[in-house]
């Protein structure tokens, strides 16, 4: 049995991640990209990458298509054939935890039926580029009633968001581009809609090589499932079990190594709000002060954090001003004195680099 403490974790999950060093490789060649990059507001992906690239950040290997939890993530092209089938439910139970709903309560016991519903209805609507509104309105018209729900403020009929956003990858969607404006188009040469789930295994430890070493409850957390369903697909024996602080969890038997032998980095990184880093389960881990752990994940609107030699201490918003420049305003947990600052201030840099803005500038709450 291998023990260590939450800081030989947290220097562990830092340099998986790609965080301990900058690197020169272009986006699809991190290795992050094997478990993804959400975007969780307008630029997100691209500040993530640059807290781990300086290479160019478009990459058109890459492609932005709802994945884990439904939420929007970056991914490799080249990989969706393999997540898709990855990311489809391992039975209905599972599947009926992924999109649970109030507004649903008939069409969540549907079960693995609703994902092959909605899949199958964004293949008949979406051909080209079209506007979201119009393919909900489509897709609603052609899955099952119990999937539905009365909007009073547009008087229709409209799909739960969860069953729709699960079943878009499956459905061959690619999210074109969000907020107002926000349109969907086609795969090209989209992978086939999945008969059952194939890879889980492979999931299971691609999420444990990131951030790991968890357990099947927090799996569950990320994927929108629950701990009796991953605990059944639990792929034991690839597995090691690790204690945490006295806290049974597993990893990787080949990232073993990797975790006893990991240093805390120094230096400082940007990091946007549910940047990789923040998707692990385990917030009592990553951020044990429970203050702060209420500044860092709050009700809406997380901000993005600021990681000084692998410890998270601090947040950060932006604003924009105008198209020039990136005002970004840091509470720090901790005191800073002036070198940390100068450092902060440098990192800034690549926060202006991701939104293509030539100047970043930095107040200090």
């Amino acid at each position: 049995m291998v023990n260590v403490d939450r800081a030989q974790v947290m220097a562990y999950r830092v340099a998986a991640l790609g965080l301990a060093e900058r690197s020169d490789q272009r986006p699809a060649d991190l290795p992050l990209l094997d478990l993804g990059v959400q975007e969780y507001s307008p630029g997100s992906q691209q500040v993530a990458l640059a807290a781990r690239t300086s290479a160019d950040l478009d990459d058109e290997r890459l492609i932005t298509v709802w994945a884990a939890r439904g939420a929007p993530h970056l991914h490799r092209r080249a990989d969706l054939a393999t997540l898709v089938k990855q990311l489809w439910p391992v039975s209905d139970a599972d599947a009926t935890s992924r999109i649970k709903s109030g507004q649903i309560p008939d069409g969540m016991r549907l079960g693995i039926a609703a994902f092959t519903a909605t899949a199958a209805a964004f293949r008949e609507v979406v051909h080209d580029s079209m506007p979201r509104g119009e393919v909900s309105t489509q897709v609603s018209k052609r899955v099952p009633s119990e999937l539905t729900y009365y909007c009073r403020s547009c008087g229709a009929q409209h799909i739960a968001g969860n069953v729709w956003q699960h079943s878009g990858l499956p459905g061959g969607i690619e999210v074109e581009s969000r907020g107002r404006d926000a349109t969907l188009a086609p795969i090209p040469d989209a992978p086939p809609q999945p008969t059952q789930n194939e890879g889980i295994a492979d999931l299971i430890a691609t999420y444990l090589r990131f951030l790991g070493p968890a357990t099947p409850a927090e799996l569950g957390k990320y994927l929108g499932s629950t701990t009796a369903e991953m605990k059944r697909v639990w792929p034991t024996e690839a597995l090691a079990e690790v204690k945490v602080d006295g806290r049974k969890a597993w990893l990787p038997k080949s990232a073993l190594k990797s975790l006893s032998t990991a240093e805390q980095p120094d230096g400082v990184r940007l990091l946007p709000g549910m940047d990789p880093l923040l998707q692990a389960r385990d917030r009592d881990l990553l951020v044990p002060d429970r203050p702060q752990q209420k500044e860092v994940w709050r009700i809406l609107g997380n901000p993005g954090v600021l990681l000084l030699d692998g410890e998270i201490l601090g947040t950060w918003r932006a604003k924009m001003s105008g198209r020039k420049r990136v005002d970004l305003t840091v509470k720090a947990f901790v005191p800073l004195p002036a070198t940390r600052r100068k450092q902060i201030e440098a990192e800034a840099a690549e926060v202006a680099r991701a939104r293509a803005v030539p100047e970043a500038t930095v107040t200090f709450d």
